[in-house]
């Protein structure tokens, strides 16, 4: 038990954070060893903006994690995102000064360090660099380039940019949380992981998680991430648009959008009427049905078009960049009724709801394989990859005190000998591994730097 990996997940979402805790079973699967879940304040459209109430919600969460599952979290692989986040497309090549030498991780390498040179906006900061296809001395379409021959290597990449500020802010709260940052990844990706087959991503499918505060999209095709896009609205949005069209508090805005909401106003009739507990010393209201589903169809329109704006701007009715796969839905948004049917309504393109039940084990609870928590799954299997131990069983604590604080991370790694294993990891794994370490010390230094 001691050297088991454990993975850690935090998803720091704009209505609630939650932390995961899990670890793989013999079958490949993920079992879920617990989970903490709080409310999130501080956080404006996946954005940071009040830095000590989100490390109270992030205590909170991490601290019911820990006592569900017996473990104490040392480190957390964590989602960025925020209507700060863009993607730009960006072809770049090295010229190697042995062509009859193998190509290998090093060359990869080097050619992404060129990418991380590109001029960014002021504020800006890369977040990801991630390789599309490669190609070697004129030759298309390659899509493992590790162990060819050539001179001449190029690659087009998909590069994800946020602002500096908001990052750090993220880095800043989980340090201030007592806790370390093991990896950052993008929230759509992290989701897509969690959700989609890589069947689905091979045929072309555009991903759209619902969250709270924005609404990601991440568009896939032939296996590779070809668009990723934030819209600044989300769930919270359509709750406002309740509150001001019903005149009725926040609270009970959310209640009858989760309970008696449906994004499709036709089922209802005129008749069907639902009271609300009028404030102290007042009537109840009567709220009707038919009225709340235009609310919530007007906002979740705009909501659908914007992003189908987005799908529409990279391509997918060129045939060689069709979404045979469709849409997949995923977030809290997706599970408003009857939002399935209106995205295929608007798009014209065939839709599911997304769950990641898919890469759970079979005694996971029905609430864990709810789209809302396809962000955190994403994560956590994010954390597995990178091969973390993130947290200790709170009866070993005591003894493993001393050690966990004293010893350096890479003797502990040399205690499991399932964490290294170069031969069975693709290199577009070791790529993002690679990436995801320099990146996370790059944050570190500048928090160290900070005190």
């Amino acid at each position: 038990m001691k050297n088991e990996n454990i993975a850690v997940g935090l998803d720091i979402g704009t209505t609630k954070i939650v932390a995961m805790i899990g670890r793989k079973n013999e079958y490949g699967k993920l079992e879920i060893l617990g989970v903490g879940k709080s409310k999130s304040l501080g956080v404006h459209r996946g954005v940071v903006n009040n830095i000590t109430q989100t490390i109270e919600s992030i205590q909170i969460a991490i601290k019911e994690a820990e006592d569900n599952s017996g473990y104490m979290i040392k480190d957390v692989v964590v989602g960025i995102a925020g209507q700060h986040i863009r993607s730009i497309q960006h072809s770049d090549y090295i010229s190697r000064n042995n062509p009859e030498e193998v190509i290998s991780g090093s060359d990869i390498e080097q050619l992404i360090s060129q990418v991380h040179k590109l001029a960014m906006l002021p504020g800006e900061e890369i977040i990801h660099v991630l390789p599309q296809e490669f190609k070697i001395d004129g030759q298309f379409e390659i899509k493992e380039p590790v162990g060819m021959y050539g001179g001449r290597l190029e690659s087009s990449f998909h590069v994800v940019v946020g602002h500096a500020a908001s990052i750090r802010n993220v880095g800043r709260c989980i340090q201030s949380a007592g806790i370390e940052l093991s990896g950052l990844t993008l929230e759509p990706l992290a989701s897509s992981d969690a959700v989609l087959s890589q069947e689905e991503k091979e045929a072309g499918v555009a991903l759209i998680d619902i969250g709270g505060g924005t609404t990601d999209l991440a568009i896939f095709k032939d296996g590779i991430i070809r668009h990723t896009a934030v819209i600044p609205f989300g769930g919270n949005v359509i709750t406002d648009d309740i509150k001001e069209g019903c005149s009725i508090i926040e609270k009970q805005a959310e209640l009858l959008k989760v309970k008696f909401g449906s994004a499709w106003p036709g089922e209802n009739k005129e008749n069907e009427i639902v009271s609300i507990p009028g404030l102290r010393g007042r009537e109840p209201k009567e709220i009707s049905l038919k009225n709340l589903s235009k609310i919530i169809n007007a906002r979740v329109v705009e909501i659908i078009e914007q992003v189908f704006d987005e799908i529409k701007s990279y391509g997918h009715e060129d045939q060689k960049k069709k979404l045979i796969g469709g849409i997949v839905l995923t977030g809290g948004g997706a599970q408003l009724k009857h939002i399935k049917q209106l995205v295929e309504y608007i798009t014209g393109m065939d839709t599911r709801i997304g769950y990641p039940n898919e890469h759970l084990a079979g005694n996971s609870s029905e609430e864990m394989s709810s789209p809302l928590y396809a962000t955190a799954v994403g994560l956590m299997m994010n954390s597995i990859n990178n091969n973390t131990k993130s947290a200790i069983l709170l009866t070993e604590m005591e003894q493993s005190k001393n050690e966990v604080k004293n010893e350096p991370a890479a003797e502990k790694l040399e205690e499991d000998p399932k964490t290294d294993i170069p031969n069975q990891e693709s290199t577009e794994n070791k790529i993002k591994r690679s990436f995801f370490e320099k990146y996370v010390e790059k944050i570190k230094e500048f928090l160290d730097s900070a005190e």
